[in-house]
Parts: C-alpha cells; structure tokens; sequence
C-alpha cells in the first residue's frame, strides 16, 4: 500500500515538534537543576562563612586551610602514593604532588611559592634564595575541564619540586597559591616536609603505662640514636614532635629527653606526657559509584540540586567493644566506578550524616574529623581568617541527633567524630568514638636540630611508627 506524499509530511513535523519540545524540556530541566545545585553549594558557604573578614589581606595560617569557597578537593600527597604525607626525602629525586578543584569551573590563573618555617611553623627569618634554587614563585600550568560530570569545575596539578623551583634546605615548608599577581591573598596553603636522615628513632606503640589511662591510651616510647651526628646540646637545640594519624590539633610538643646515653637519647616516658587517646577505628563510607548503594549508604538519590547519598544513622561507640577491621587512618582515597578518570569525570555529591544523642552538647561542638574535612576544627577567636569548619555538625532537636552534609567528590572515606570542648583547640573522641588502646594508630616521630651557626631546623628525622 502506498502512503500519499502529505502524510508522510505530517508524520514527519509531528515528530520534529516532539523532539524539539522534549529536547527544550530537557535543557530547562538541566539548567534548573544546574541553578538549585549552584544556590545549594552558594548556602552551604555561606553558612561555613563568618562573614568576608576571612579573606583580610594581612592574615595568612601557616597550616592547612582552604580560604576560597569554591576550591574542594585539595590534595597533596607524594606523587604517585596517594594516601601518605607531604614529606620528601632531602636531595632525593622524590616529588609532592597537589591538585584541587575550582567549582567557579572557568580558568584562572594560579601562582605559588613555597615559606620555609621553623619546627612550630613560624616562617624563618632566611631569604627565599637562600632556600630556592630557581624562581621564587612559579605559575600552575596543568589544568582540566572536567567531562559529563553535573557539577561543573577546573582541575589544577602541581608537581614540586619542578625545573622552575627546587628547594635547597631541609625542614618545613609552607606551600601559598594565590592568583596571579596577589601574593598577599592566599587562597590555599599546606605544609609539607623536607627531611634530611642524620638520626634514627627506634620506638613502639604500647598501653599507657598510667594506670587510670590503661584501657584508652597509647603510649610512644622511642630513642633518638646518633651515633653519627653530633648533637652537642639537645635540650636547648633539639624539638621532638609526636603527630597521630597527621592531625596537627593534639600534636605533641616540647618532649626533653628522660635519659641522655652515650650516642642515644631517651624518651621513654611513663608519666603519660607521650600518651594518646587511642580513640577508635575509622568509620568509612564508599561513594565509587552512585549506580548501587554500597556498605554504609542507606540511598542515593538525583535531586535538583544534584546527587544525594544518606548514609546509614551512625551510633555512638562509647560503650560497645573493640572491633578490628582495616581503615585507612583518616584519609580519601578520589575514585569513581562510573568513568574513566576520575580526576575531571568524578561526580561531586552531598553526602548526609546523622548520630542520634539525646541533647545538644553545652560544652563544645562535634565535629566530623578526616581527611574528608581537612582535619580542619573551628578557630576559638574571631580574628582574621576565622571561619566555621566544614566537618561542624548542629543538632536536630526533630531527630534528636546531630546532623551535618558534605559537599563530596566520588570516592572512599574515613571518618571519626570529634568532640571540641568550648575554648579549646585539641579535639577529643572520647565523648562519641570511645578511646581504646588496641586501636590501630600511625604516629610520626619528628626530631629537628638547629645547628650552631645556622637560622633553621633542620627536620633530621620523620620515623613513622604503627601498631
């Protein structure tokens, strides 16, 4: 049977209109949910904001902070082992890798330098070229749109040290990017670590020897062997720092040796001052793929504003008995399931966390602590630079419990909560994680040494001991 020339025309422009009417449906639909995404991320930093005083030209924290809203994601490991610490080994062919995302999702154009500070992170009073080899500030060249991905954003790489700027002393270093041209307006800052190995650590990880500590702390006990170093006086030119699983927060300081033997000094201590809250294991959460909910994720959800994934409620583990299982300490691992990179094709979504208690807490705030959140607490003053941490949870009197979202890219997490008493800066677990002193810990012994003569510390040491 033959069809008449018109109505195939007419068959033909139904369809046409069909598309095009469901292809603009479509674009508004994609647009407005590209709008609710934008105005969802816009309340989130605003709420995380104390005002536009923490951008004031004149301040800048010689620690790990974020000071631009838009940047997530920022990373900065040793190339190629994505779960260690900044520290390079002295004259070695050893390279730092940082990378970060800017949501704004255009090209800016970024520079850096890197501040030599001495063992308690105050800048050195040494001039840049006495510490650089090259240019003193370097442009970031590497940069990515990212593909297929709802929340649009520019991926930047660095590589330190690089053919334009290498570093020439051991120590601490603090890493500044700013944009182009404005060296007073930082926008990230890190620290990472030059180390020179002239001594060895031996040490381990023990139960408190005090006894009202020996079920929930850790104890470091270690020695400082230099057999082949001269320390001529180390109570004066020697500084011992004790970090667990790279918090900075309760960092111990200013350890003296106990003992001072021929070629060793003695830090075996037994009076607490070396002891840790063993805390607990990490909790975890797996966002890879946003196609199945995985162990720990009630749902997820494609809302207007983007992806939603709602973790099951955690609860307290104050009274529940130790458990073993393997955690990475704190830290992200950046992974998606559904795209090949997962640099520029991870999805960022919000991720919902929920711990029932019974009433609010008076006396401090709770937080969630990781890697996840910079390991970042809220400042106690309201000076400069000062705003609320990302990882500060508020209570739901409707659900009587604590409740915080996350602005996350696609991946692995570990997380603890960590109670910060009013006034304080050292956070502790005890009050939701319980402290137990079979946890599986990371501690870093750092031993730095100020030779007669010289204007720094020398970072002669970074021994990492685990249980």
């Amino acid at each position: 049977m033959k069809v008449p020339v018109y109505l195939l025309q007419l068959i033909s422009t139904f369809f046409v209109t069909v598309f095009l009417f469901n292809g603009t449906l479509m674009s508004q639909e994609t647009s407005g949910k590209r709008k609710n995404r934008q105005s969802a991320v816009r309340e989130e930093n605003a709420q995380n904001q104390r005002g536009d005083d923490y951008y004031d030209s004149g301040f800048l924290r010689y620690e790990d902070f974020i000071y631009t809203a838009s940047l997530r994601t920022v990373l900065f490991h040793r190339e190629g082992w994505e779960l260690t610490p900044p520290i390079l080994l002295y004259n070695s062919d050893e390279k730092l890798k940082l990378s970060f995302d800017d949501l704004d999702a255009d090209y800016k154009v970024w520079q850096y330098t890197v501040i030599h500070c001495d063992a308690a992170w105050n800048p050195t009073d040494l001039w840049q070229n006495e510490y650089i080899e090259g240019f003193t500030e370097d442009y970031i060249r590497d940069y990515q749109y990212s593909f297929n991905t709802l929340q649009s954003f520019t991926h930047y790489n660095l590589i330190l040290p690089n053919d334009n700027l290498r570093f020439t002393l051991p120590g601490n270093y603090l890493l500044k990017v700013y944009p182009e041209g404005m060296p007073d307006y930082p926008v990230i800052t890190r620290r990472f670590m030059v180390v020179d190995p002239r001594v060895k650590v031996e040490g381990r990880v023990k139960r408190s020897s005090v006894i009202e500590q020996y079920f929930s702390h850790q104890e470091i006990p270690f020695s400082i062997l230099h057999a082949s170093y001269q320390i001529i006086d180390p109570g004066r030119e020697l500084k011992v720092v004790i970090q667990q699983n790279h918090r900075w927060d309760n960092a111990i300081w200013g350890l003296q040796p106990l003992m001072m033997r021929t070629d060793e000094l003695d830090y075996h201590y037994t009076d607490g001052r070396n002891s840790f809250e063993g805390g607990n294991e990490f909790r975890y959460f797996d966002t890879k793929s946003l196609r199945y909910t995985s162990e720990r994720v009630a749902r997820v959800e494609n809302r207007n504003d983007g992806f939603h994934v709602t973790l099951l409620p955690d609860i307290p583990r104050t009274t529940k008995a130790y458990v073993t299982y393997s955690d990475i300490n704190g830290q992200r691992l950046i992974k998606t399931e559904d795209a090949r990179d997962s640099r520029t094709e991870a999805e960022y979504v919000w991720v919902d966390f929920f711990i029932p208690y019974k009433e609010p807490m008076n006396d401090g705030a709770l937080y969630i602590l990781g890697s996840l959140t910079d390991w970042q607490l809220s400042a106690t003053t309201t000076s400069p630079g000062d705003r609320r941490a990302a990882g500060r949870m508020s209570y739901n009197f409707a659900r009587r419990g604590y409740e915080a979202r996350l602005y996350l890219k696609q991946g692995y997490y570990n997380y603890l909560y960590a109670f910060l008493p009013n006034g304080e800066s050292s956070a502790t677990l005890r009050r939701i994680e319980g402290s137990l002193y079979e946890t599986h810990n990371t501690y870093t012994v750092l031993v730095y040494y100020r030779e007669q003569g010289t204007r720094f510390d020398r970072l002669i040491a970074a021994e990492v001991i685990e249980n």
